[in-house]
Order: structure tokens, then C-alpha cells, then sequence
């Protein structure tokens, strides 16, 4: 995905309730159950059906580092989905969405004004409305140049125009962005 891709997942994984599997043949139990079989599971990891059961019944205990960067990765993806799902309708529909970013804002605004970009580090809620589009954008498969222009729109709303009070013309460009994070 992309950096605004993964940040939404990064915060919906910290809405679980209970610990992910920690142990490779735990993990692998999970994906055997959640897949509804070893066939689907080995397909989705790139590895032999026969090396999934010795996962399982934990013949095999410590995964090559690139199969245990996959099996952490698919789990992580697929744990507590209703879970995920409360938190992301919470945010959309009252408490909203933090954005945590160091980036580089650029401006258009009235003449005499400075429009040189530059870094900032800005934390700042954004109402419920911004994360609704957000999480519509990503279910409806957005690239990662939509997700910011929404990113961009809020901060630029609440954050740079004070939430309509100043700065009226104020156009906000958000790029080349150092870090995200976002928590609901």
C-alpha cells in the first residue's frame, strides 16, 4: 500500500482486544482456522501444504525470518475483524480520527504571503466527517494521493484555518511526508 495505507491498518490493529499469536504454530493454527483449511493457508503464504500441518502440529517451531515477516503480516491482517470494524464506525460517526505527521505544507494563499513549503510536525484531531471519508476512500480502494488529498483537507480545515476563523483563501498542499500515524 502506502504510507497512509498502512497507518490505517497500523491503527486498527491497536483496537484488538486481546493479544495476536505470539508462536509460529499458533499463527498457523489461526490462518488454518480463519482460511477453513492448510491448502489456502500454504497458497497464501507461498509455502507446501505438508509444511503448513508440520507448522500445526509443531513439528517445525521457528520459521524462516521471511515466512515469519508473512505469517506475523496475514494474522496481524485478519485478527479480530469485528473488532476493527466497532472502532472504524466509532471514529466515523463521533469521535474522529488523530493525525500525527511531520511533512512538508505548502500554501496558496493571498498575494504577499509566503507559499515556501516547509517541515512541520503536527498532531490534530480531525472530526468525525474526515475519518468517515477516509475509511469510505480506503474500502473503495483509493490510491494513496486521494487519502491525503482527505488528510490534507482536514488539517488544512481545522489545523491551519483554525476551523474557519482565519486564513480564509488558504489552499494546503501535504507532501513529502517523513511519518503518519493515526489513532481512533
Amino acid at each position: 500500500m502506502g504510507i497512509l495505507g498502512d497507518s490505517l491498518d497500523e491503527a486498527a490493529a491497536k483496537t484488538a482486544t486481546r493479544p495476536v499469536p505470539k508462536s509460529a504454530g499458533a499463527q498457523m493454527r489461526y490462518l488454518v482456522k480463519q482460511l477453513k483449511g492448510t491448502r489456502a493457508v500454504a497458497q497464501v503464504l507461498g509455502i507446501s501444504q505438508r509444511t503448513v500441518e508440520r507448522y500445526v502440529r509443531n513439528q517445525i517451531r521457528q520459521p524462516r525470518p521471511d515466512l515469519a515477516a508473512r505469517l506475523a503480516g496475514e494474522v496481524r491482517r485478519r485478527w479480530q475483524p469485528r473488532v476493527r470494524e466497532r472502532a472504524k464506525r466509532t471514529a466515523a460517526s463521533s469521535t474522529g480520527i488523530v493525525v500525527e505527521t511531520r511533512a512538508r505544507f505548502g500554501f496558496t494563499a493571498a498575494p504577499g504571503t509566503t507559499d515556501d513549503g516547509r517541515i512541520r510536525r503536527v498532531t490534530q484531531h480531525l472530526p468525525a466527517e474526515y475519518a468517515a471519508r477516509l475509511f469510505d476512500a480506503q474500502a473503495a480502494g483509493a490510491t494513496e494521493q486521494q487519502l491525503q488529498a482527505v488528510i490534507a483537507e482536514g488539517l488544512q480545515e481545522q489545523y491551519f484555518k483554525d476551523r474557519g476563523r482565519r486564513a480564509q483563501g488558504l489552499q494546503v498542499e501535504f507532501t513529502d511526508i517523513d511519518y503518519v500515524e493515526l489513532d481512533f
